[in-house]
């Protein structure tokens, strides 16, 4: 009897040890260390710390910014880098407004309009300005023999490795015959890189280090490679001690700092404007570059040793925080793949999406829409965080909030209502940028409550409640103002003048979008708790919005997307864009307008029928989200790995979207919050791992995820 009493208290100690056996965190990311063998134009790679990105393509540099633009550009920027040109033409802004018919009254929305040259010209001004800079493009100036510039063609035997652990990138290759090494990372601190090279091509002169700024485009996009342009900029080399050299860079707005510091013999001089080499004299040589907005003072540059150390410390530290999920017990032919886009989508998101303000889609790699943010994607960027166990990196966005509430108050005054309207399209100081589309959209609005929401969770105190409270409180008086009580239907309706997030509708026809509906439920529901909370009374009109917010739309047993397209699932055109039908219940947890039964119809209709190549890289773990509440955990995993251009994900772990969209940051963060929903689930769930298939084949490991709502 002892010997049993013995044998099975031994077994539950190992199985108990078992249970509380930690994951193998470095082992589960550096198995996806990013290994580049080629000249790939979308395997750029970064490093970066949250504000500020680096991009270098095979060479460990930004050596061939022409040949990559085609691909995932090379490109520096900083949260901070962003620049204005003169208004010298007087435009106001009051120009890009266009009256919209909304119940019974004028609406003033800032649109793109093309009715007199001024006008277009006044949008076009408001739109590109401000917009985000390249900073600067450093690269390697190789010259052949024959005195001609190296071309990609001429760079053989290449081995570039992103060591994802530390933030490091080792590159290697040869050209004309003599190897190169370098060694790149980003300190995270300072927005500085860190460079060694060792190569006998620099004793040959053949190998020099070239540091050029272009011009920002001030168009849709901005690959760093406009080297001429009609601007008065200044570049002006300063400092040029032994080691070190400032390159001050002065433009419309703004002046920044380019600090160089070296080890070893090295010179630097100007070629062209706003061009400048630097040429090392022997065959190893080690250098930073930092940039960083003009300040009075002797700028600072960390060494290439600090770099290091910082870029190992800061890595290791953030693998270590939070929470890790680990696929390699499972036997699904896909689940190697799936880990690999959850490591790499952490690496991106860390690096290029958690600063101090709401990120735009292409992170700090290159612009798009001008390098705006767009505040519905806010979410897509940063609700992963909380989910992962690291709250902090998406608390640090919050407080831009508080710098815009001014302007998003001045926009809902404008344009008659209660509260603060979010912005949608817009920069650093909160300001509108004119956008047919933009200007409409509403599903960014309660973006704020969940955030608040989520942070309440992480550290439920009333500290959290105060700090949030006014704009919590704001968000939702908008809402409550927005929605119209319709005497006739004796309910209150969203619209008209209204788009939705699946943005294929006419503002001016379109009311009561399925999901903004169920949104506007829960938003002022827990807006209604937060009051409970802080023992502050109620708000009757909340409270009377929530309980007469007019009902799904439903038609033959499934909900439409909007309630004034009843055609939604016969015409092609609304079978296109985001389903964000999904976002009721994918999205959102389940609220007293949900019927459960109807979203299964739902979602079975839109599986089968819907246009999936004409959907964006987000849509996919929406998908995933939806029908793991749904209980269905094979579409869930199936949804993730939908065969479809705008669901790749590349070498680097980039979500491709097209030409002009190769990375779309929303889609990675979007991975990160399926996966956690799909192991920790959500409110209510008592299964493990919810959302995915119960076939033995689906052995996932993970710790320090936390539920959805």
């Amino acid at each position: 009897m002892k010997k049993v009493f013995i044998a099975v208290s031994l077994c539950l100690l190992l199985t108990t040890a078992k249970a509380q056996e930690k994951i193998d965190r470095k082992a589960l990311v550096t198995r996806h260390n990013v290994n580049i063998t080629k000249i790939d134009t979308l395997g750029s790679l970064s490093v970066g710390n949250g504000t500020f990105a680096f991009t270098v393509d095979a060479t460990g540099l930004q050596t061939f910014p022409d040949y990559y633009q085609a691909g995932v550009p090379l490109g520096t920027q900083s949260e901070w880098g962003w620049d204005a040109v003169p208004n010298t033409e007087n435009y106001k802004f009051e120009e890009s407004l266009k009256n919209f018919q909304q119940n019974g009254r004028q609406v003033s929305y800032s649109v793109q309009q093309k009715s007199t040259e001024q006008v277009k010209n006044a949008v076009e001004y408001f739109r590109a300005n401000a917009h985000r800079l390249q900073l600067g493009n450093l690269g390697f100036e190789l010259y052949k023999k024959n005195g001609a510039l190296a071309q990609p063609s001429d760079i053989k035997n290449i081995k570039q490795k992103l060591n994802v652990w530390t933030g490091e990138i080792e590159s290697s290759f040869t050209f004309e015959g003599s190897p190169v090494k370098v060694w790149t990372a980003s300190h995270q601190e300072k927005d500085a890189i860190g460079v060694k090279v060792v190569s006998d091509l620099i004793k040959k002169g053949q190998l020099k280090i070239r540091l050029r700024i272009p011009f920002p485009t001030m168009k849709w996009g901005d690959n760093g490679n406009l080297w001429k342009a009609d601007l008065a900029h200044t570049s002006t080399l300063s400092n040029n001690e032994k080691n070190e050299a400032i390159i001050k860079h002065k433009m419309d707005s703004i002046t920044y700092n380019i600090g160089l510091k070296w080890k070893g013999n090295a010179t630097i001089a100007q070629k062209e404007a706003h061009y400048y080499l630097v040429t090392p004299k022997d065959n190893q040589f080690e250098f930073s570059c930092e940039f960083a907005p003009a300040y009075k003072g002797k700028m600072q540059t960390p060494d290439v040793a600090a770099i290091q150390s910082s870029s190992a410390t800061g890595w290791e530290k953030f693998w270590k925080s939070g929470a890790a999920v680990d696929f390699s017990k499972c036997t699904d032919s896909r689940a190697f793949e799936l880990e690999r886009r959850v490591i790499l989508s952490q690496y991106l998101t860390k690096l290029q999406c958690a600063g101090n303000e709401p990120p735009q889609e292409t992170g700090l790699t290159y612009n798009s829409w001008y390098g705006k943010p767009h505040l519905e994607m806010h979410w897509w960027h940063g609700v992963h965080y909380p989910l992962w166990g690291r709250a902090a990196l998406l608390e640090k966005s919050l407080p831009w909030y508080n710098k815009v509430y001014d302007n998003a108050k001045k926009i809902a005054v404008r344009q008659g209502y209660d509260g603060v309207r979010w912005q949608k399209m817009t920069d650093p100081d909160g300001n509108e940028a004119p956008s047919s589309i933009g200007a409409l959209l509403i599903w960014q609005q309660p973006h704020f409550i969940t955030y608040a929401e989520l942070m309440y969770r992480d550290h439920k105190d009333k500290a959290t409640l105060d700090l949030y409270k006014k704009r919590v409180f704001a968000t939702a008086d908008f809402m409550a103002s927005f929605a119209y009580y319709d005497n006739e239907k004796k309910r209150y309706i969203l619209g008209p003048g209204v788009i939705p997030a699946q943005e294929r509708f006419k503002a001016d026809e379109t009311f009561n979008p399925t999901y903004e509906l169920a949104y506007w439920n829960w938003a002022l529901n827990t807006a209604l708790e937060w009051k409970k909370r802080l023992g502050e009374p109620e708000v009757a009109k909340w409270k009377d919005v929530v309980a007469q917010l007019s009902k799904l739309p439903v038609q033959d047993n499934v909900y439409l997307a909007t309630e004034s397209a009843t055609d939604s699932y016969t015409n092609p055109e609304y079978k296109t864009d985001h389903p964000s039908v999904f976002g009721t219940y994918g999205m959102l947890p389940e609220t007293t307008l949900l019927d459960k039964t109807i979203m299964k119809n739902t979602f079975d209709l839109i599986w089968k029928t819907w246009s999936w190549k004409d959907t964006w890289g987000w849509d996919f773990p929406m998908t995933a989200m939806t029908a793991a509440r749904l209980g269905m955990p094979d579409k869930a995993v199936d949804a993730l790995f939908m065969n479809v251009q705008t669901n790749t994900y590349l070498v680097n772990g980039h979500n491709y979207q097209e030409g002009r969209l190769p990375i779309y940051l929303p889609g990675n963060g979007g991975v990160l919050t399926a996966v956690a929903m799909m192991c920790a689930g959500w409110d209510g769930t008592t299964e493990k791992n919810p959302g995915f298939p119960k076939d033995g084949k689906w052995d996932v490991k993970w710790e320090g995820l936390e539920k959805m709502f």
